[in-house]
């Protein structure tokens, strides 16, 4: 793989890991998530 692919996965991969950071700091998504995995059971 070349180094530039390499640098874009990477690059790619910390964005997804902010975005889910992201979320986990407000509250009310995780009320939400949790009702949701809860209403599967």
């Amino acid at each position: 793989m070349k180094r530039s692919h390499r640098v874009l996965l990477y690059a790619g991969a910390a964005c997804v890991l902010l975005a889910v950071f992201a979320l986990y700091t407000r509250p009310d998504f995780l009320v939400t998530l949790a009702n949701q995995v809860w209403a599967c059971f």
